[in-house]
């Protein structure tokens, strides 16, 4: 088995704001060096001044500069030049993605220590454009540029994010009224867990940006009056959108027995997450924010656990609409008996989303809340994601100390 024995990030900055000027590795290797120092400093990885270096490192990431952003990471983050590194691209689900690879190769044997997250920075993502000639253009002589990569092949439903999440709080009767409400409560929570310092233990500096720079009072009288931002007569709105974001994040994983074992005569062993099961599965591409609930059944199937056996929820909040199609799923209420429960901090909407890393985010506010909150041994917490051409992926984990 695998334990989570820390988890750093950094502040997620809107793109085009705070972090506009940092390329991804300069984001990532700050917080890899972080937890890294994290686990060493806690005692988990052997004597002082002989720490256990990783054996690997493995981030997600969806729109990078290309080449192997994992292992440019790991060495701007001066963890040494035998590290190697692994770069994950499940789009929205590439920081659990990488957390998950990780935990695959620590339970087969392979590995013993690895960091594992993810990293976006949509502000200096190169553009992309087609050679000329390989792709229809005005005049097969100039490259033709393109916004995003497909999805899905020709012959498949292939719907930009926001239409799709249209079109799925149409599916599931999710009124507009109620992915206001869900958008304004995602931005309260974050705005008290940042001056409660909920966020303070896990957040690392990056460049001069020292917390998140985007949660903020909603106004439900202004939130009434937006208009829909992808789809006439939609619901979505720019508010109910999750926004393009800069930001990494990372975790450091342990195998059972290294952890087991990290413990000594006088001092007691750190606490951890041990990852319980995980599921990626493909859905509907024409319905892609539905990916996550069938990614959520099947890692509590694996795990021999239901949804009322899960303290906290964590689900990447890429649009209002999508979150509650997944909790009136799986019947949990987020604005009533489940508001502690189901990202108690805020998401996605309030602090951001950037791509690549929001899966691992996800992850260290279950490690932050759960472990780092003193909850008891056996305390479970999930952390799921919907992935664009009609994916899923799912992780339970539960509190060892």
């Amino acid at each position: 088995m695998t334990v989570v024995v820390a988890a750093r990030r950094g502040p997620i900055g809107t793109a085009g704001r705070g972090l506009r000027a940092l390329l991804a590795h300069e984001l990532a290797a700050p917080v890899l060096r972080a937890v890294h120092d994290d686990a060493g400093r806690a005692g988990l990885l052997g004597p002082a001044g002989a720490w256990l270096a990783p054996d690997d490192v493995v981030l997600g990431n969806c729109t990078g500069p290309g080449g192997n952003l994992a292992r440019v990471s790991a060495l701007a983050a001066g963890l040494g030049t035998g590290v190697p590194g692994l770069t994950v691209d499940r789009q929205c689900g590439s920081g659990l993605a990488a957390i998950l690879a990780a935990h695959q190769a620590i339970a087969a044997g392979d590995m013993t220590y690895v960091l594992a997250g993810g990293v976006e920075s949509a502000s200096t993502a190169p553009d992309r454009a087609h050679r000329p000639g390989a792709a229809p253009s005005r005049d097969n002589t100039t490259p033709e540029p393109y916004a995003r990569a497909p999805f899905a092949p020709p012959g498949f439903p292939d719907p930009d994010m926001g239409p799709a999440a249209d079109a799925l709080a149409a599916a599931r009767s999710i009124g507009r009224e109620r992915q206001d409400a869900y958008a304004a409560s995602s931005h309260a929570k974050a705005l008290a867990s940042h001056a409660a310092g909920r966020f303070d233990r896990e957040l690392v500096a990056v460049g001069d940006l020292r917390r998140d720079d985007r949660p903020r009072r909603l106004d439900p009288a202004v939130l009434a009056r937006m208009r829909p931002a992808f789809t006439p007569g939609g619901s979505v709105t720019a508010a109910t959108a999750s926004p393009i974001s800069d930001g990494a994040c990372a975790l450091a994983l342990l195998s059972d027995a290294v952890w087991a074992g990290s413990g000594g005569p006088d001092r007691e062993r750190a606490p951890g997450l041990r990852i319980v099961a995980g599921a990626v599965v493909g859905s509907d591409p024409a319905l892609p924010g539905w990916g996550a609930v069938p990614a959520i059944e099947a890692a509590l199937e694996r795990s021999g656990h239901g949804v009322g056996d899960l303290a906290m929820i964590e689900i990447v909040e890429a649009f209002a609409a999508q979150v509650l199609a997944a909790t009136d799923a799986l019947g949990l209420d987020p604005l009533g008996a489940d508001a502690d429960r189901v990202c108690p901090d805020g998401g996605a909407l309030a602090l951001g989303h950037p791509w690549g890393a929001s899966g691992a985010v996800a992850v260290t506010r279950l490690f932050s809340r759960l472990v780092a909150g003193g909850f008891p041994t056996g305390t479970r917490g999930l952390a799921a994601a919907a992935v664009g051409g009609g994916m899923g992926i799912a992780l339970v984990v539960e509190v060892v100390r």
